[in-house]
């Protein structure tokens, strides 16, 4: 299948000594390599820093990367970070050179490089996905990332965004570097916290206050929906999701709750606050 993404950047001078002793330390912005459907752009290296420190990625995570190239991403992360991870890149050279330096890095036994279909890869044990990918790729790849990863899996995009499905935070930040080949030196990070699905109805219970019908529909982390109690209509406000986390307003005439809690498959379950200091344990399920 043809593809356009890019790939990882530069690998600094530290991970080259360890693959060929005297190798040379590689220039800051190697030139760009047109190959078959686009172009293979490298990262700079204080970018893969930033998107694995806006991703949090520790020692537990496991890191896909689509579009791995000579899998700068992936290493450093199972090198300084000591997690464990997967790159998959259309370029079979690449994905040679990239198992050949987890074998020099000492991480093979964590990270594995494949050639293959960034959208047949089955990315359902990620916990954190990279990406640096042409904005046809991140709108092609937003339904399945939705739908296929696990709550609370987080994602971060280098420059390019998923459009409709917005993102939770972001980062800016100056790369001269990057002048040489965008003709822009800086970078924008993207993060999306993938959130639970949680559309539909359920039955909602706060303990020592009631019992609510509450239909939700979701867009993404974003939510509406309406409330009902003893026949009556109830104001549900701000609801959010952000990963297993939710958040709501359920206003009762001049009451308003603040309802926090976290979903789990079909249950969720949590504390509400009614503004007099006391927190309430409530919990609902789907489809009862």
């Amino acid at each position: 299948m043809k593809s356009g993404w890019r790939s990882a950047a530069v690998v600094t001078g530290m991970m080259w000594a360890c693959i060929a002793a005297g190798a040379q330390k590689q220039p800051n912005v190697p030139p760009e390599y047109e190959r078959e459907g686009g172009p293979y752009v490298p990262t700079p290296n204080v970018v893969v820093d930033q998107m694995l420190t806006l991703a949090n990625v520790g020692a537990s995570d496991y890191v896909i990367d689509l579009g791995s190239g000579d899998g700068i991403i992936v290493l450093t992360a199972a090198h300084q970070r000591k997690s464990s991870g997967y790159g998959v890149d259309i370029d079979e050279e690449l994905i040679r050179l990239s198992n050949l330096r987890a074998k020099s890095l000492g991480v093979s036994g964590r990270v594995l490089f494949e050639a293959k279909d960034i959208f047949k890869t089955d990315v359902s044990k990620a916990t954190v996905v990279t990406l640096y990918l042409l904005p046809e790729f991140m709108r092609r790849l937003r339904p399945k990332l939705f739908n296929e990863l696990k709550p609370g899996t987080r994602i971060v995009s280098h420059d390019y965004h998923f459009d409709e499905w917005q993102h939770d935070d972001d980062l800016s930040f100056d790369v001269p570097e990057k002048e040489f080949i965008s003709g822009v030196p800086h970078a924008t990070l993207y993060l999306w916290i993938v959130p639970a699905k949680v559309e539909g109805a359920w039955r909602l219970q706060l303990d020592g206050g009631g019992e609510y019908s509450l239909v939700l529909k979701q867009r993404y982390q974003n939510l509406e929906g309406t409330v009902e109690t003893k026949g009556r209509q109830a104001g549900l406000l701000e609801p959010k999701m952000k990963g297993t986390e939710i958040n709501f307003v359920l206003l009762q005439g001049a009451t308003r709750g603040q309802f926090s809690g976290k979903v789990n498959g079909n249950r969720m379950e949590g504390t509400a606050n009614f503004g007099d200091g006391k927190a309430m344990r409530w919990s609902a399920s789907k489809g009862s």
